[in-house]
């Protein structure tokens, strides 16, 4: 199986992002991915998997996960129930063990991705928690009294949105990389990829809009690259000009559709305050 990572023909790896990425497999370390909603941090584990053709695991960190889930669980719940039922598996502990997302990927003869999506929602003990058996790649169970090894060494993509600072012990672990927001080339080639064939014009439009948005002092929400996406498409799908998205007249400052990329009242408020203003002082 081939390990070197080099993007894919529908995500777009700046170099950075490969040396960072190619870094961790060959260090085998978990790669810690940070960067802004909307960057392709949580897809960057599929189109790894997909590129060296690798099964994907996927845990998906909710405030409330601990990180015993991603081991096992223990249903004694089950097991007294089937107690008072007299089922015969009861006998069996084995039966009442619930396998987490770590142990899937310990289990898997093929090297795996491992996904631990958003481990900042988690609590500030939960990365800590994990240090042992990431750094081991085993642990015990201490209800079958065995010790779980992994087949083969998965590789861990750890994603975090910044909600939380995660411990200086658990970062020491691992490689460590930042996904800057797309250039305007960048964009461009992103753009390519999900929509060939699409008018340059109104791409080249389009970008000019966006990045305006995004530099708008006092945004509360910038809008992302999902978010642009998004939009392009539905200019596509209404069949907007190019024409249409060129800021000329201070009553076009929002721009056609703008709730694909405008997402909370505050920041329609203040482009709808700048458009007056632009109006003011056009008069």
């Amino acid at each position: 199986m081939d390990t070197r990572f080099e993007g894919t023909d529908s995500y777009v790896a700046t170099e950075d992002l490969m040396v960072a990425v190619n870094a961790a497999i060959a260090l085998q370390r978990p790669l810690l991915v940070k960067g802004e909603p909307g960057t392709g941090k949580t897809i960057l584990a599929n189109e790894i998997a997909r590129a060296i053709g690798a099964p994907l695991i996927q845990w998906h960190i909710k405030s409330t996960t601990k990180a015993q889930q991603g081991l096992y669980e223990y249903d004694a719940v089950a097991r007294l129930r089937d107690s008072q039922l007299g089922e015969a598996r009861v006998h069996d502990i084995r039966n009442y063990i619930v396998r987490g997302r770590l142990w899937e990927a310990f289990a898997t003869d093929v090297r795996p991705v491992l996904l631990i999506d958003e481990i900042d929602k988690a609590d500030i003990e939960f990365p800590n928690d994990l240090l042992l058996e990431l750094d081991r790649m085993e642990f015990h169970v201490y209800e079958t009294k065995e010790t779980v090894v992994a087949q083969q060494r998965p590789i861990v993509v750890i994603t975090s949105n910044n909600e939380k600072e995660l411990p200086d012990a658990f970062l020491r672990r691992c490689f460590f990389h930042y996904i800057r927001f797309p250039d305007r080339e960048t964009m461009h080639r992103i753009v390519d990829v999900h929509y060939p064939g699409i008018q340059k014009r109104l791409v080249s439009e389009a970008l000019t809009v966006f990045f305006d948005m995004r530099d708008v002092p006092g945004l509360k929400k910038k809008p992302s690259t999902s978010e642009f996406l998004d939009w392009i498409k539905l200019l596509m799908i209404e069949d907007i000009p190019p024409e249409a998205l060129r800021a000329t007249d201070a009553r076009k400052l929002i721009p056609p559709l703008h709730g694909a990329l405008l997402k909370n009242e505050q920041d329609i408020h203040l482009f709808e305050r700048l458009a007056f203003l632009n109006r003011r002082e056009g008069r």
